[in-house]
């Protein structure tokens, strides 16, 4: 991604950061906010005085006081002083106050400022997982899928599950909240709310191969009404989504449309996770399990092969991405049935010297 787009990228999420949507957005730049003003109030005056000793003692300036020997005060040693550490310490408590409200984990306990969260709202849970370069957002509720779009109703919470299929990216709404990690064999979490209708914007926030410059997607903002009409479209409009079809999505693609799935796999999000969708490869869970238990012995050699995520020798794979529109395919080390970045096949090598770093998959 050149330089320029990426400009243009940050400066628009710079203004929607500063014009949010959202209740914890707009805490969030409440804290931008504070922050900055609070460092103004000794900015500003370093600035000014530094312009005005230029001027005020400056050479042609003879009625200038002129004490070469002078070299200390103590009253302006309190003032330089005092200031900044009264500031430190507002800037600090403001700091350490935010962090635990703002705690993505933290359930809310408000939809708005004047808006407490009522004790009989159920919370909207969304799946989320970052492919190479889409996403995909599943609604267990509702028992249904969509590609680089989702929808949310106003003033209902929403509780984010998230995690990744292979490389690491962010998840970023600028107008709902602040951006999380997903990274694969972890789930992290996001509590939001969305305050006004609209379309917004959705992004990676972290650079992770060659489409992640379009891996966006459109986050709506929708009363009752247009959510459950969403949601019919997204039925009416859409195919099943089982583990061949996923491992098919799951391949690199760039600028991929929209899709709706009406019928999702029992358990998919959850094999995801671990790292497991490919039913050849043992779950993390069960691998912890055994290592809880004390490990398998050396019968437990026959499960290396299941336990191979991650082949990423440069040397002996390459991906292509693909093109959603019809263009370039891609190839892997161990065929098509491989993830990108996850070795997806028989978990073999052709150089046995790169065992090692297969093993870092564990």
């Amino acid at each position: 991604m050149s330089v320029i787009p990426l400009f243009l990228l940050l400066s628009g999420c710079n203004l929607v950061v500063m014009d949010p949507s959202g209740d914890i957005a707009m805490q969030q730049r409440d804290l931008i906010i504070i922050s900055v003003v609070l460092m103004l109030i000794i900015i500003i005056p370093v600035i000014f005085l530094t312009l005005f000793f230029a001027w005020r003692y400056r050479q042609s300036n003879t009625q200038a006081t002129y004490e070469p020997d002078w070299h200390h005060s103590t009253r302006l040693e309190l003032v330089i002083w005092s200031a900044p550490l009264a500031i430190i310490i507002a800037l600090g408590a403001v700091t350490w106050i935010s962090t635990h409200q703002l705690d993505p984990y933290r359930p809310l306990d408000r939809i708005a400022a004047d808006k407490p969260l009522s004790a009989d709202v159920k919370p909207l849970t969304v799946e989320v997982v970052a492919l190479d370069w889409k996403w995909l957002f599943f609604y267990p509720e509702y028992g249904i899928a969509t590609v680089n779009e989702m929808a949310a109703p106003v003033d209902r919470p929403i509780n984010f599950k998230i995690t990744a299929s292979a490389v690491m990216n962010s998840f970023f709404i600028p107008a709902l909240a602040g951006q999380i990690y997903a990274m694969p064999g972890m789930e992290t979490k996001l509590h939001a709310v969305i305050n006004h209708p609209g379309e917004f914007q959705g992004l990676s926030a972290n650079y992770s191969g060659a489409g992640f410059s379009n891996m966006r997607f459109k986050f709506h903002g929708l009363d009752q009404a247009g959510f459950d009409q969403w949601v019919q479209r997204a039925k009416s409009q859409g195919t099943a989504l089982g583990r061949p079809e996923y491992l098919a999505l799951a391949k690199p693609s760039e600028r991929e449309p929209v899709r709706y799935f009406n019928a999702v796999d029992d358990g998919l999000y959850n094999a995801i996770l671990n790292m497991c969708a490919d039913p050849s490869k043992m779950c993390m869970s069960e691998m912890m399990h055994i290592d809880a238990k004390g490990g398998g012995g050396k019968e437990s050699h026959e499960n290396r092969e299941r336990l191979i995520y991650d082949n990423r020798d440069g040397a002996s794979a390459e991906v292509t991405p693909v093109k959603a529109d019809g263009g370039a395919g891609h190839t892997m080390q161990h065929g098509d049935n491989s993830m990108p970045g996850m070795d997806m096949g028989n978990g073999s090598s052709s150089d046995s010297s790169t065992g090692s770093a297969q093993h870092q998959g564990h």
